[in-house]
């Protein structure tokens, strides 16, 4: 591989180290390619995120390649040798496919922008390697190997960028945000996946074409959005979004938060809080079963205080409240989140944990009865742990000794809900009467009388911890004498 020519400073011999060795990795797959796309008479290349990640010594199988030949002929060639393909992206000119351990995408030389008033794009193939390396997102990104010969090819300087940490776009920002506003997105989510730094070209771009991100479609936004959440510095690419406008448009709940100050920690705004308390739920994910990126958890310490804005009210003394701000953030959240797209599981999952975030600020010291306790565990249901990481994210005084008397407060909350789960199940609380036992012990059929019995005899389970069924039974009939 001849070595580019870059700037000083560049540890060349270190990434073209990792980018032999990336190739070897790859080389059984890119010589069978390779000798496919050459009998056809068509160029391939490999590029953007696979050579750039080969560069910094990350390795995976997901690989994107570019190439002259048209879709229906990167098909035909791909017959015979692929374990499965398919045609999604064909309107895209991309065509993926399997192979072993390896998903590849294929797709053929192209250009692409936006009508000022689209939102989708409008493809052209292109006839070049050079020509499809410049119509892309950023440097960084427009790097590629032809396979044929294992050369580099880094026409705009990404090597040069990846050394120094820096997002830039190949051509002027503006024509390429103009192209495709989505990459204004993209500037944020690869800082917070890379911890590059972006170009002060391109942040003022973002800034003065903030408003352009409106021709794009809501499930793109949300699917960067989702990407720089769950990316290891998530706080990095969310403040760029808020510092250029972006968030304005795409999540306007978080800008908000900066106008506001939050009456438990005085010494920072509800936005900066909020970003502290993304950072701490991070730090917490390891507790749960999956150990994160938790997409949940964060979008939940992410929303968790937007119900501020509306709830601010100064009373006489000076002192600022928030009053039902957590109802008032679990309804903006829903309507954000629906807003976005989102799957409307995640959105009940997000909300409810809005919801319940101050839910534990009740328990004092340790006042909290048995059947409190079981409240708190029956209402956060499968979000439970989450709830418990999004509690202790929220402390984020500097006062030290307050601090660890929260931990120890909260401590004491989960060994209760842990020795009554173990005698309890309070996991899958019920009544000891199900609905056709309901039925017969009161002689009726369905109908609204057995959901507010089953109801009633769930609450005296709360209350009183478990009953047997004679218990239940006498109870039942109590409260249908009562009515």
């Amino acid at each position: 591989m001849e070595p580019p020519d870059i700037s000083p400073g560049v540890n060349m011999a270190e990434a073209e180290r990792r980018m032999l060795a990336a190739l070897e990795e790859m080389s059984p797959l890119l010589d069978a390619l390779a000798e496919r796309f050459d009998a056809a008479g068509a160029e391939l290349a490999l590029v953007g995120g696979p050579v750039r990640d080969a560069l910094l010594g990350r390795f995976h199988n997901d690989l994107d390649f570019t190439t002259s030949a048209a879709p229906e002929v990167t098909e035909r060639i791909l017959v015979g040798w692929a374990d499965a393909t398919w045609d999604m992206g064909r309107a895209f000119g991309t065509i993926g496919a399997r192979k072993g351990p390896w998903q590849v995408e294929i797709t053929t030389y192209r250009s692409e922008s936006y009508d000022p008033d689209s939102r989708n794009p409008v493809v052209e193939f292109g006839a070049s390697l050079d020509g499809d390396l410049g119509r892309r997102d950023f440097t960084v990104n427009a790097m590629a190997i032809t396979v044929a010969d294992k050369a580099f090819h880094d026409p705009f300087g990404g090597l040069g960028d990846l050394a120094l940490g820096v997002l830039r776009t190949p051509g002027t920002p503006e024509d390429s945000f103009s192209d495709d506003p989505l990459r204004m997105m993209r500037a944020a989510r690869f800082s917070a996946q890379l911890g590059f730094a972006v170009d002060p070209d391109v942040v003022a771009a973002m800034t003065s074409m903030a408003e352009r991100i409106r021709i794009i479609s809501a499930e793109r936004v949300r699917d960067e959005l989702v990407k720089t959440v769950c990316a290891p510095d998530p706080r990095r690419g969310l403040r760029l979004l808020v510092d250029t406008g972006l968030a304005d448009v795409v999540l306007p709940e978080l800008p908000a938060l900066a106008l506001e100050r939050d009456e438990h920690h005085r010494h920072k705004d509800v936005y900066e809080h909020t970003l502290t308390v993304l950072e701490q739920t991070i730090a917490l994910e390891s507790r749960l079963a999956g150990g994160g990126p938790d997409l949940v958890a964060r979008l939940a310490a992410l929303m968790h205080d937007v119900g501020k804005p509306k709830t601010r009210r100064f009373v006489g003394d000076g002192t600022v409240t928030f009053h039902h701000h957590d109802v008032v953030g679990a309804k903006l959240t829903r309507k954000r989140m629906q807003a976005l797209r989102f799957p409307g599981d995640q959105i009940d999952q997000v909300a409810r944990l809005v919801e319940l975030h101050l839910r534990f600020h009740g328990y004092g010291s340790g006042e909290w009865t048995d059947s409190a306790v079981r409240r708190y565990v029956r209402d956060a249901g499968a979000e439970l742990e989450r709830l418990h990481i999004l509690t202790r994210a929220d402390c984020t005084t500097r006062n030290a000794r307050k601090a660890a008397r929260l931990r120890r407060t909260y401590d004491e909350l989960e060994e209760r809900i842990a020795r009554l789960s173990a005698e309890e199940e309070l996991a899958a609380i019920r009544p000891a009467l199900d609905g056709n036992q309901i039925m017969e012990v009161l002689g009726v059929g369905p109908g609204r009388e057995v959901g507010a019995a089953y109801h009633h005899l769930l609450e005296l389970r709360i209350e009183r911890g478990p009953m047997s069924v004679e218990d239940a039974t006498e109870a039942l009939l109590a409260w249908w004498t009562d009515r």
